[in-house]
């Protein structure tokens, strides 16, 4: 399992090398996006995630229906980890279009973040 995980993240890393990619002027993530994901079963989700940044650190909280979650982490280039309590972090790669792209659960569900 860890493997795929491990390769899940390899590829997301890679491709963010492969396209150019802007960040905001300020280097910041921070903001409001709109959430579609897919869990490890299979299920379709949406939701609002809100992301603060300083620095390298980030907080993100995720609004998915009445759930609530909230993770920490960091941001490395246009790598972005976060630890919400689980096992696996969520690992996100910055798009050029300002997008988070991301897997968790160890690369087994999808997460896509689009700038509000």
């Amino acid at each position: 399992m860890m493997r795929r995980g491990l390769l899940s993240a390899l590829v997301l890393a890679g491709s963010a090398l492969l396209v150019p990619q802007i960040l905001a002027a300020d280097g910041s993530i921070a903001g409001t996006y709109s959430v579609q994901g897919r869990n490890v079963e299979g299920q379709i989700y949406d939701g609002v995630a809100t992301v603060a940044q300083d620095g390298s650190f980030v907080n993100f909280e995720w609004r998915i229906g009445t759930q609530v979650i909230n993770g920490a982490g960091s941001i490395d280039g246009r790598v972005v980890t976060v630890d919400w309590g689980s096992e696996f972090p969520v690992v996100y790669v910055v798009m050029a279009n300002g997008s988070l792209h991301g897997t968790w659960a160890d690369g087994l569900a999808l997460d896509r973040l689009t700038p509000q």
